[in-house]
């Protein structure tokens, strides 16, 4: 548990009585000390057997206060229970000291002791004053330095950690003065250091401060409400000191002549002003008008005759209800005018109505004479008519004025004015009378037809519908009755000989622009024409407008091929060689589509092709050209089908049919079935050489050998009987099955010959033959008298022989 430094006085008396000990021990602790804090050891301070005193059950007993303390029977430990508050447990502010006092009590044997707590006051309480907001009533004719007395702030905290001076907020009318009481509390004193005025400021607000004197230091406010008492130091004041009332004569009794108001600053029955008229005031201005002492309202009580009496004059008194009464004064004039009491006259002398919208300008519309039965200014009189209009007054002779045209007039604008003639006099008040006159204007052929448009753009599908609507061509015209009828007419115009009456017709009342046969976009793609609006006025007014008919293409022609050529349903046949190289060019297939440029923008596609590996076709251009060289697999005849496809929706296209033939150079046409070889294929290489040499040798060798078992086999002994065979025979049927056997066998030899031929120009060689088979020739040149052989051995030789 935490511990607590104390102090501990010892007081030893004299005398024991029962074990009783009248020793007293003193601890001194400050307030505020956290829950299970260490006062002290008793056991230690004591002198007590801590082995033993659980055993002789020791225990606390405070006296008349609430269980703040307890001891710890296992150490003998003074410690806090619960959290002291000096203020609380004493509560008498006068008493210097505050102690706690304890009784430790011990049995077997029984022992008392007595202890002291001594509770040391901590700056935990700020002042507080008794009232939050103080209220001072002073009145405004206080002299400087007076004195008034605030309540006082209290604070719980002892000795210095109590109030120790006091602060007054900034006032240039007020301060303060701390004075101590006789038991040493500290009061603030209020001084006035200047006059105060109500009139200037009626509340002061203060606020004052209370400060103690620990550290840190606190504080407390209270609110000072210093309220301004007003005497009567101010006399009634009227707004003027002299007022100039005009009123006119027969105002009715009872009417308002003028409202006097006279202030008084002061607050209160000081403020309270009553009205009356002073001594020199006439009686007959006295019996005429009334004043009323409440509210200072002055009314005409007789009746006000300008011939009988024209100016009025009186003083008026203000005089407030203080105790001292203060009072002021005005004087009054009043003067009576004449009364306007006859309305001016209007007579209309002459007036033209209806005129033409086209009238000259100071043309004379009416004539107007006026008049007033009133004297004087009431009797001069003005006459206007409204500002915003083409007319103007013009004033012929005394009291007659003529109305004229000042502005040019336009019917469509406005059709007809009503015009006001107004005659006011110059009274006060003024009257007036007025005379209204209608003046409506005749329509003249003064506007030529508009169209909304100046140029018109109409855009018409080809193929369209004769007789189709194609736009609505409507002009206005702002003129009434036969100078707005219009009529429309095509305004005639020859393209290529043909009239555009031919080719577009008009609703001569309505403007319906029709078309009179079906347009073809590829023929004719536009056309520009002037349409007529003519009204039907005298003379007749017209305007024309320009139209640009734009046809719009429809994708209604199909691609045509035009390269390669070929007749209508033909194939087109083409050769190249078979040595052609990879990206050679092979052909080109031109399209052309009559349409505009979107529909006719066209694109080509494989349909058809024997071998998708060997030709490409570019989808822009149509170039078809090889993807690789031709190998002895390819056939001889290729077949490609192109399509051309426009752009159009739907898309229209053609087809062409090429079918390809390859060719080798110098090559006999009766082979062209045969196995084609590849020409990049070198027979002539070195290894092939070798092999050859290598074949013809073993045949060779093999050959002689054949022959020599031959005629051993012929020499042998044969019976007698039969007739021996005839041996040329025999070598010859022998000699063509050696040929024919061997000639498989020899085919390196022969093949060897024939490539020495072949550079002669002799023979040509068309391909090797699969591996196993015979070389075999392909061409014989002209002039041998030879045909193309087999591959039998009989017809080689002889192939051999004949060229040798």
């Amino acid at each position: 548990m935490p511990s607590c430094k104390g102090y501990v006085l010892l007081f030893i008396c004299l005398s024991f009585s029962r074990n009783i000990s009248t020793l007293v021990t003193h601890y001194s602790i400050p307030e505020e000390m956290k829950e299970g804090s260490v006062i002290a050891n008793l056991a230690t301070d004591l002198s007590m057997d801590v082995k033993t005193q659980n055993q002789r059950k020791i225990r606390l007993d405070i006296i008349a206060n609430k269980k703040y303390l307890d001891v710890n029977k296992e150490t003998g430990e003074l410690y806090i229970v619960e959290k002291i508050d000096r203020e609380n447990v004493c509560t008498t502010k006068s008493l210097a000291s505050c102690y706690l006092k304890l009784e430790i009590i011990l049995e077997n044997p029984v022992r008392i002791f007595n202890i002291e707590v001594e509770i040391l006051d901590m700056n935990d309480n700020a002042p507080q004053f008794r009232r939050d907001i103080i209220h001072l009533d002073i009145s405004e004719a206080t002299s400087k330095g007076e004195r008034f007395s605030l309540s006082n702030a209290v604070d719980p905290d002892v000795g210095i950690n109590s109030v120790k001076t006091y602060h007054l907020s900034e006032s240039e009318l007020f301060s303060i003065e701390v004075q101590t009481g006789r038991d040493g509390s500290k009061f603030a004193e209020l001084i006035l250091t200047k006059t105060l005025d109500r009139e200037q400021q009626s509340v002061h607000n203060l606020i004052l401060t209370a400060v103690d004197g620990g550290t840190p230091a606190r504080s407390g406010t209270a609110s000072v409400i210093v309220r301004v008492l007003d005497t009567n130091d101010n006399a009634p004041t009227f707004d003027q000191a002299k007022y100039n009332i005009r009123t006119i004569e027969n105002s009715p009794i009872g009417s308002l002549v003028i409202d006097l108001n006279a202030t008084d600053l002061d607050e209160g029955s000081n403020s309270d002003v009553t009205y009356s008229y002073s001594l020199y005031t006439s009686e007959k201005t006295q019996d005429t008008f009334k004043l009323n002492p409440s509210t200072g309202e002055i009314t005409i009580k007789g009746m006000l005759n300008y011939e009988d009496f024209r100016i009025y004059d009186m003083e008026v008194i203000a005089t407030d209800k203080g105790a001292t009464a203060l009072s002021g004064q005005c004087s009054i004039q009043i003067l009576v005018e004449d009364m306007n009491d006859n309305h001016p006259e209007i007579s209309i002398k002459s007036f033209h109505s209806p005129v033409n919208e086209n009238i000259a300008l100071d043309t004379v519309i009416a004539v107007v004479s006026v008049s007033d039965k009133d004297s004087g200014d009431n009797g001069v009189v003005d006459l206007h008519i409204p500002d915003n209009m083409p007319f103007t007054l013009r004033e012929s002779s005394d009291n007659y004025y003529e109305l004229v045209v000042s502005e040019p007039l336009d019917r469509e604008k406005v059709p007809e004015y009503d015009i006001t003639f107004t005659v006011t006099d110059r009274g006060s008040p003024p009257l007036s009378d007025n005379e209204t006159m209608t003046l409506e204007l005749l329509d003249v052929n003064d506007n030529v037809p508009q169209f909304p448009q100046s140029f018109y753009t109409i855009r018409v599908m080809e193929n369209n519908a004769p007789g189709a609507l194609l736009s609505s061509l409507t002009a206005f015209d702002p003129d009434l009755h036969e100078n707005q009828y219009l009529v429309y007419f095509i305004l005639e115009k020859e393209i290529a000989n043909t009239s555009m009456s031919m080719l577009f017709s008009i609703n001569p009342e309505n403007g319906n622009l029709y078309a009179l046969k079906t347009f073809d976009y590829e023929i004719e793609n536009e056309f520009l024409f002037h349409i007529e609006a003519r009204d039907s006025g005298s003379p007749p007014l017209s305007s024309n407008v320009t139209v640009h008919i734009i046809i719009v293409d429809q994708n209604d022609n199909a691609p045509v091929i035009v390269s390669p050529w070929r007749a209508q349903g033909s194939v087109v046949e083409e050769t190249i060689p078979r040595s052609t190289d990879k990206g050679s060019l092979v052909a080109k297939v031109i399209a052309l589509d009559t349409d505009s440029v979107h529909n006719s923008r066209i694109t080509y596609q494989f349909l058809q092709v024997t071998d998708a590996t060997l030709f490409s076709l570019d989808q822009y251009n149509g170039e078809i050209r090889t993807m690789r060289m031709f190998s002895y697999r390819d056939p001889r005849h290729q077949r490609l089908v192109v399509v051309a496809k426009d752009n159009g929706e739907p898309a229209l296209s053609a087809t062409v049919t090429i079918k390809l033939s390859t060719l080798e150079t110098a090559v006999n046409k009766a082979y062209s079935d045969m196995t084609e070889v590849p020409l990049e294929y070198d027979i002539f290489s070195d290894l092939n050489l070798y092999l050859v040499i290598g074949l013809g040798s073993v045949s060779f060798l093999l050959l002689i050998t054949i022959l020599v078992t031959i005629v051993l086999k012929c020499q042998k002994p044969k019976p007698s009987k039969a007739a021996p065979p005839c041996r040329n025979s025999v070598l010859s049927e022998r000699n063509s099955t050696i040929a024919d056997s061997t000639l498989v066998s020899n085919d390196a030899y022969w093949y060897s010959m024939f490539l020495a031929e072949t550079r002669k120009g002799k023979m040509v060689v068309r391909q090797p033959a699969p591996k196993g088979s015979r070389y075999i020739v392909s061409s014989i040149p002209r002039g041998t008298g030879l045909t193309d052989t087999s591959d039998s051995a009989a017809s080689t030789l002889q192939v051999w022989r004949k060229l040798n």
